[in-house]
């Protein structure tokens, strides 16, 4: 005859705790959070040290964070330093990233091009047409079907 099969022993999951209702997201609100660090890029900015902004600026972007605000102050960061490159600096300037920062400056460019301002819709463009020659059309892609928003 067959053994008791009363017994809970072989069941080692707990099914119940991915519940939708019980569910949540172990998202980290740590200093990720936070976006660029702004008194960083600022001095690199008045020492006329513009890749080292544009770097710093790339390096941490709030794609985690809830808060909108911090996102908006960000973007209006990532404008400034590329509003403060010459037009010839702006190719050696996309070269030097890698592929994940460069996704990350196209999230910034369109992001730009939601809320345009006197100046910064042709500088966008520029650093778009730069942007997508380096980083080719599946950074386009990846940027569009990312959930993680900037």
């Amino acid at each position: 005859m067959s053994k008791s099969t009363l017994s809970t022993q072989f069941r080692k999951v707990d099914v119940d705790e991915y519940n939708e209702d019980n569910y949540t997201e172990d998202v980290d609100q740590t200093q990720e959070d936070a976006g660029p660090n702004e008194s960083e890029v600022n001095s690199y900015l008045m020492q006329a040290k513009n890749l080292d902004a544009l770097q710093v600026v790339l390096k941490n972007p709030p794609v985690h964070s809830k808060n909108q605000q911090t996102k908006d102050r960000a973007l209006e960061l990532v404008i400034r330093v590329l509003l403060s490159f010459k037009s010839s600096d702006i190719e050696p300037a996309v070269k030097s990233l890698d592929k994940d920062t460069i996704d990350t400056l196209m999230k910034y460019i369109y992001r730009g091009f939601e809320n345009p301002s006197e100046k910064s819709s042709a500088v966008l463009l520029q650093w778009h047409d730069k942007a997508s020659e380096i980083g080719g059309l599946g950074s386009i892609i990846r940027v569009l079907t990312d959930r993680k928003r900037v």
